[in-house]
């Protein structure tokens, strides 16, 4: 039987698959709903304040184009942030501008989940294109040995997923707590930013989810083929 076709890949990857894409929903719904709550500056201000205050001024902040396509990268030590994220004066803007900050305090502090995904993303990357592909046609084609192989490959994707989660929970947290102490934000104000936050982390739990299900259902057909 194709694996297109098998109702117990489905039972496996369907229930992570929809909350994957209503997480979507919810980030971009959330981030519309907050970015019409003003804020007291920019998402870039913002920013600029919590790296200042933590004497990370040697980390730059510059605009990057595409819809929430805000990141830190710990290579070039460089905050990029999406044109609605950099000039927005909203909660949506401030929330997502500092949670990207707080990997930015991750990585002046030697955060252990922080390094360690970092080390992870190379492999991770291969194991989502070929080792996916090799574990595919494996089974598929009842290739232990090429499955097998698959499988550890993917096995980076899942693992990449799971140490990925405490990084982006701490930088969230770090995120709300500067908000309010460096008054960006009032105290009363946060569930305005903790709504745009907790939907993101919606998607790296569904993200995680459907990785290690697609791992376990995988790891269930190699090795119980070979039994």
């Amino acid at each position: 039987m194709f694996l297109f076709f098998d109702p117990v890949f489905l039972l496996f990857v369907a229930p992570p698959f929809f909350l994957g894409l209503y997480a979507q929903w919810k980030v971009k719904s959330s981030f519309t709903e907050m970015s019409k709550v003003p804020a007291r500056m920019s998402g870039a201000q913002a920013a600029r304040r919590m790296l200042d205050s933590a004497g990370l001024s040697d980390v730059n902040i510059e605009l990057v184009q595409g819809h929430l396509s805000d990141h830190y990268d710990p290579r070039e030590k460089v905050l990029r942030l999406s044109p609605d994220v950099y000039h927005g004066q909203s909660m949506a803007a401030v929330g997502v501008a500092c949670h990207e900050a707080g990997h930015a305090f991750q990585d002046a502090k030697g955060y252990a989940p922080l390094a360690i995904r970092n080390l992870a993303v190379p492999a991770a990357n291969f194991g989502s294109s070929v080792g996916f592909t090799l574990l595919f046609f494996g089974v598929l084609l009842n290739f232990s040995a090429l499955a097998v192989i698959g499988l550890v490959l993917f096995a980076c994707v899942a693992f990449f997923q799971v140490v990925n989660l405490p990084v982006e929970f701490n930088a969230s947290n770090r995120a709300r707590e500067e908000l309010v102490s460096q008054g960006i934000i009032a105290g009363n104000e946060e569930k305005y930013v903790a709504k745009v936050l907790n939907a993101a982390a919606m998607t790296y739990v569904a993200g995680t989810l459907q990785s290690v299900m697609t791992l376990l259902y995988y790891g269930m057909r190699v090795f119980g083929n070979q039994r």
